[in-house]
């Protein structure tokens, strides 16, 4: 598949270095999805839309968000799920829609304690790291299929927002290594990071949201830093998405290549 592509960003963690030494805070996530934007406008969007009404019927001028928080609360419009065979029924249509579409992923996971107990004050940002870290592997596969594309996530406050574009414009800037900025630049069609909010009814977002926990969760326990995942939803998630991740080529290797830990 060769075109266009967008990039859909969401973490999971706190971006802090704040009570790392707690194991629930110690380490952050972050997920693209890559979608080819005709697949994007043809399937992947009137797919997550229609089954949106199919369980949580709406006014489209009012359209419900998915958000995993809130799915498993039951909040909100997701009050259907308390019951269990809407759940069952939720579940595995949204399985089936993860299986079904055509996208590709990459998690990046960095450890923030080791990534400061090695460089102290001089210790990167955790989510600018991990975002350029995946920019990197984006403009890598965008590259070898001679296609190119942009990057949207969702806006995280005036000032998180501000920082983030100034990371995106820096690597397809010039100045900061004109071999480098080359091979950003041959794949990025834009030099400014798309931020927006959760109620813009971003198909894109609202899917990296759903996977950003169980990604993470994924590469973690890969590297034996958590023995199991307590949610066993997560698990089937993690199974049926498995084959959606970019691989290396020959060896066929997704460890480490589109899904990094930073230890």
């Amino acid at each position: 598949m060769t075109g266009r592509y967008r990039l859909y960003l969401d973490e999971s963690g706190d971006h802090t270095f704040t009570d790392i030494g707690d194991p629930a805070k110690r380490y952050l996530g972050l997920t693209g999805i890559l979608v080819e934007s005709e697949a994007y406008r043809t399937s992947f969007h009137p797919a997550l839309e229609s089954l949106k009404q199919t369980h949580f019927p709406h006014d489209p001028d009012y359209p419900v968000i998915l958000h995993r928080k809130e799915l498993i609360s039951c909040r909100g419009p997701f009050w259907r799920l308390r019951e269990g065979t809407n759940r069952r029924r939720f579940d595995e249509d949204l399985l089936h829609f993860l299986a079904e579409q055509e996208y590709f992923l990459i998690t990046v996971v960095i450890d923030k304690l080791a990534h400061i107990a090695r460089y102290g004050d001089a210790a990167y940002h955790p989510y600018h790291y991990c975002l350029l870290v995946m920019l990197e592997r984006y403009c890598g596969f965008l590259n070898r299929l001679n296609g190119q594309g942009d990057v949207m996530a969702e806006s995280r406050g005036k000032v998180e927002d501000g920082q983030l574009k100034a990371v995106y414009k820096r690597v397809t800037a010039p100045s900061f290594c004109e071999s480098v900025a080359r091979f950003f630049q041959t794949a990025l069609t834009s030099k400014e990071l798309k931020l927006k909010p959760k109620t813009a009814n971003i198909a894109g977002l609202q899917v990296a949201d759903l996977l950003a926990y169980p990604c993470r969760q994924g590469v973690l326990m890969e590297e034996k830093r958590i023995i199991a995942d307590p949610d066993p939803f997560g698990g089937e998630i993690r199974r049926c998405v498995h084959a959606k991740y970019n691989r290396r080529l020959g060896d066929g290797c997704i460890r480490g290549y589109d899904q990094i830990f930073l230890g």
